[in-house]
Protein backbone atom coordinates (compact mmCIF):
# COMPACT_ATOMS: atom_id res chain seq x y z
CA UNK A 1 0.00 0.00 0.00
CA UNK A 2 1.69 3.02 -0.81
CA UNK A 3 2.19 5.62 1.72
CA UNK A 4 0.42 9.06 1.60
CA UNK A 5 1.88 12.63 0.90
CA UNK A 6 2.82 13.75 4.27
CA UNK A 7 1.57 17.00 4.02
CA UNK A 8 -1.62 16.31 2.91
CA UNK A 9 -3.74 16.58 6.20
CA UNK A 10 -6.62 14.39 3.78
CA UNK A 11 -4.67 11.44 4.53
CA UNK A 12 -4.09 12.10 8.36
CA UNK A 13 -6.61 8.95 8.59
CA UNK A 14 -5.00 7.22 6.71
CA UNK A 15 -1.72 7.82 8.28
CA UNK A 16 -3.77 6.88 11.96
CA UNK A 17 -4.20 3.49 10.86
CA UNK A 18 -0.90 2.89 8.96
CA UNK A 19 1.00 4.67 11.90
CA UNK A 20 -0.22 5.10 14.75
CA UNK A 21 -2.91 2.36 15.70
CA UNK A 22 -2.49 -0.57 13.18
CA UNK A 23 -4.00 -3.04 15.77
CA UNK A 24 -6.99 -1.10 17.00
CA UNK A 25 -10.42 -2.68 16.97
CA UNK A 26 -11.91 -4.11 13.90
CA UNK A 27 -14.98 -1.89 14.63
CA UNK A 28 -12.59 1.75 14.26
CA UNK A 29 -11.14 0.57 11.24
CA UNK A 30 -14.85 -0.87 9.28
CA UNK A 31 -16.63 2.29 10.80
CA UNK A 32 -13.58 5.07 9.09
CA UNK A 33 -13.64 2.95 5.87
CA UNK A 34 -17.78 3.33 5.55
CA UNK A 35 -17.19 6.73 6.30
CA UNK A 36 -14.24 6.88 3.43
CA UNK A 37 -16.93 5.31 1.12
CA UNK A 38 -19.48 7.99 2.10
CA UNK A 39 -17.04 10.76 1.78
CA UNK A 40 -16.14 9.53 -1.96
CA UNK A 41 -20.09 9.25 -3.13
CA UNK A 42 -20.82 12.28 -1.70
CA UNK A 43 -18.20 14.28 -3.62
CA UNK A 44 -19.22 12.94 -6.53
CA UNK A 45 -23.30 13.38 -5.86
CA UNK A 46 -22.69 16.70 -5.42
CA UNK A 47 -22.10 17.33 -8.97
CA UNK A 48 -25.10 16.16 -9.86
CA UNK A 49 -26.42 18.35 -7.37
CA UNK A 50 -28.23 15.41 -5.50
CA UNK A 51 -27.85 15.06 -1.25
CA UNK A 52 -26.33 12.09 0.11
CA UNK A 53 -28.71 12.15 2.15
CA UNK A 54 -31.63 11.45 -0.90
CA UNK A 55 -28.91 8.76 -2.22
CA UNK A 56 -30.08 6.11 -0.11
CA UNK A 57 -33.78 6.58 -0.55
CA UNK A 58 -33.55 6.53 -4.16
CA UNK A 59 -31.52 3.38 -4.37
CA UNK A 60 -34.21 1.49 -2.48
CA UNK A 61 -37.05 2.84 -4.61
CA UNK A 62 -34.97 2.23 -7.69
CA UNK A 63 -35.53 -1.45 -6.49
CA UNK A 64 -39.01 -1.64 -5.07
CA UNK A 65 -40.83 1.22 -5.73
CA UNK A 66 -44.03 2.58 -3.53
CA UNK A 67 -43.00 1.61 -0.06
CA UNK A 68 -44.58 3.31 2.52
CA UNK A 69 -42.42 5.93 5.05
CA UNK A 70 -42.17 3.49 7.52
CA UNK A 71 -40.75 0.70 5.15
CA UNK A 72 -38.73 2.81 3.68
CA UNK A 73 -36.99 3.75 7.00
CA UNK A 74 -36.70 0.56 8.11
CA UNK A 75 -34.92 -0.50 5.17
CA UNK A 76 -32.94 2.72 5.28
CA UNK A 77 -32.03 2.27 8.93
CA UNK A 78 -33.06 5.57 9.81
CA UNK A 79 -35.79 6.89 11.76
CA UNK A 80 -39.23 8.11 10.91
CA UNK A 81 -38.52 11.61 11.29
CA UNK A 82 -35.24 11.45 9.34
CA UNK A 83 -37.29 9.47 6.32
CA UNK A 84 -40.29 12.83 6.32
CA UNK A 85 -37.80 15.33 5.95
CA UNK A 86 -35.48 13.49 3.53
CA UNK A 87 -39.09 12.88 1.59
CA UNK A 88 -40.15 16.45 1.87
CA UNK A 89 -37.02 17.37 0.55
CA UNK A 90 -37.19 14.74 -2.47
CA UNK A 91 -40.91 15.72 -3.15
CA UNK A 92 -39.72 19.35 -3.77
CA UNK A 93 -36.88 18.71 -6.27
CA UNK A 94 -39.51 16.47 -8.23
CA UNK A 95 -37.52 13.22 -7.18
CA UNK A 96 -41.08 11.84 -6.22
CA UNK A 97 -44.41 11.77 -5.36
CA UNK A 98 -45.89 10.88 -2.09
CA UNK A 99 -50.22 9.52 -2.27
CA UNK A 100 -52.37 6.93 -1.29
CA UNK A 101 -53.48 3.66 -2.85
CA UNK A 102 -56.95 3.49 -4.10
CA UNK A 103 -57.55 0.66 -2.05
CA UNK A 104 -55.73 1.96 1.25
CA UNK A 105 -56.98 5.08 2.19
CA UNK A 106 -54.68 4.62 5.56
CA UNK A 107 -50.94 4.71 4.41
CA UNK A 108 -49.21 7.23 2.29
CA UNK A 109 -46.99 5.58 -0.53
CA UNK A 110 -43.50 6.95 -2.27
CA UNK A 111 -43.18 6.80 -5.77
CA UNK A 112 -40.54 8.07 -7.78
CA UNK A 113 -41.26 10.27 -10.18
CA UNK A 114 -39.96 10.35 -14.03
CA UNK A 115 -36.77 12.66 -13.06
CA UNK A 116 -36.40 10.63 -10.03
CA UNK A 117 -36.08 7.33 -12.29
CA UNK A 118 -33.73 9.15 -14.49
CA UNK A 119 -31.38 10.07 -11.67
CA UNK A 120 -30.53 6.22 -11.84
CA UNK A 121 -28.38 6.31 -15.14
CA UNK A 122 -26.72 8.91 -13.70
CA UNK A 123 -26.10 7.94 -10.17
CA UNK A 124 -25.46 4.62 -10.25
CA UNK A 125 -22.12 4.94 -12.11
CA UNK A 126 -20.87 6.97 -9.22
CA UNK A 127 -21.61 4.69 -6.92
CA UNK A 128 -19.74 2.13 -9.31
CA UNK A 129 -17.26 4.32 -9.27
CA UNK A 130 -16.68 5.22 -5.69
CA UNK A 131 -16.41 0.69 -5.89
CA UNK A 132 -13.87 0.42 -8.03
CA UNK A 133 -11.67 3.10 -6.58
CA UNK A 134 -12.01 1.10 -3.30
CA UNK A 135 -11.15 -1.93 -4.76
CA UNK A 136 -8.07 -0.65 -7.28
CA UNK A 137 -5.10 -3.45 -6.46
CA UNK A 138 -7.14 -5.96 -4.96
CA UNK A 139 -7.52 -9.36 -7.00
CA UNK A 140 -10.80 -10.40 -7.54
CA UNK A 141 -10.02 -13.53 -5.10
CA UNK A 142 -9.61 -10.59 -2.15
CA UNK A 143 -12.59 -8.53 -3.20
CA UNK A 144 -14.68 -11.68 -2.62
CA UNK A 145 -12.62 -12.77 1.14
CA UNK A 146 -13.03 -9.23 2.01
CA UNK A 147 -16.95 -9.68 0.87
CA UNK A 148 -17.02 -13.31 2.75
CA UNK A 149 -15.71 -11.40 5.86
CA UNK A 150 -17.56 -8.37 6.20
CA UNK A 151 -20.41 -10.92 5.43
CA UNK A 152 -19.84 -13.01 8.63
CA UNK A 153 -18.93 -9.83 10.86
CA UNK A 154 -22.72 -8.68 9.94
CA UNK A 155 -24.15 -12.28 10.26
CA UNK A 156 -22.51 -12.60 13.69
CA UNK A 157 -23.72 -8.58 14.73
CA UNK A 158 -27.51 -9.57 13.07
CA UNK A 159 -27.38 -12.46 15.79
CA UNK A 160 -25.75 -10.59 18.61
CA UNK A 161 -28.64 -8.25 18.35
CA UNK A 162 -31.32 -10.83 18.25
CA UNK A 163 -29.96 -12.25 21.60
CA UNK A 164 -29.48 -8.60 22.50
CA UNK A 165 -33.20 -7.50 21.82
CA UNK A 166 -34.58 -10.64 23.59
CA UNK A 167 -32.70 -10.58 26.59
CA UNK A 168 -34.70 -7.09 27.24
CA UNK A 169 -37.90 -8.50 26.51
Amino acid sequence: MPKPHPSSERFDLLKHWQEDVPQDRLAHLVRDTARAYTRSLQLRLAREQVAFGHWTFLRILWQKDGLTQRELSLRAGVMEPTTYSALKAMQGLGYIEIRHLAHNKKNKHVFLTDLGQALRKKLVPLAQETNRISVEGLSPQEVLQARKVLLHLLHNLVQDDETEVSALD
